[in-house]
């Protein structure tokens, strides 16, 4: 039972709108992230969305075109390596947080957040342990920001096939660092990660 999305609806706070990130912990290609707002989060169709950790990539696929379907609104945001580095990583986080919620066309009457509340907003807020197991919107987020940037990953694996992007997705891994080792990082690399960094002194 998803009992915080339980006790707001119940007190008359609706909707609600969840927000996740994927990529964070990755030294290559961009932050996305996404915000959600469901039009009943109890809904049986929804029953098998969960943190997008928790299932395959098959699976996501799939889940994120039921999402989009139960959806009332959905946003993202898509944060390039580059402003990454030049803000650094929790910044530009919180920053995408906010434009997520800012940019949704439904406007939600409470954000629920997986790690860290949204400063600056004028919308009540507040983060969640384990939100993306223990949330439905959340969850859902999870799985906008995962599926998107998974399909961004996927192309820049196209563009530089050297790294094999496709399969490690940006994050570090013995294959992800021999073809560092190998190529050098490219544009699309972080350079303010310590590994990359490493790299260029």
């Amino acid at each position: 039972m998803k009992v915080i999305e339980s006790l707001l609806i119940d007190a008359g706070i609706t909707p609600l709108a969840g927000v996740d990130e994927a990529g964070r912990g990755a030294c290559a290609g961009p932050l996305v992230i996404a915000s959600v707002v469901l039009a009943d989060p109890f809904a049986p169709e929804l029953a098998q969305v969960r943190d997008s950790k928790d299932v395959s990539e098959a699976e996501r696929e799939k889940l994120f075109d039921v999402v989009t379907s139960a959806a009332l609104a959905v946003s993202v945001i898509i944060v390039p390596a580059a402003e990454v580095d030049q803000r650094g990583v929790h910044a530009a986080n919180l920053d995408g947080m906010r434009r997520a919620v800012q940019g949704l066309a439904a406007t939600p009457s409470y954000v629920l957040t997986d790690g860290y509340a949204i400063e600056g907003l004028a919308i009540p807020n507040v983060a969640v342990w384990k939100g993306d197991q223990v949330v439905t919107c959340i969850s859902a987020a999870s799985i906008i920001a995962k599926v998107t940037r998974d399909r961004i990953m996927r192309d820049l694996d196209l563009q530089f096939p050297q790294y094999s992007f496709a399969k490690h997705k940006g994050y570090i891994t013995k294959v992800h660092t021999q073809s560092l080792e190998l190529h050098g990082p490219c544009i699309e690399h972080r350079r303010s990660f310590a590994n990359i960094a490493a790299l260029l002194q």
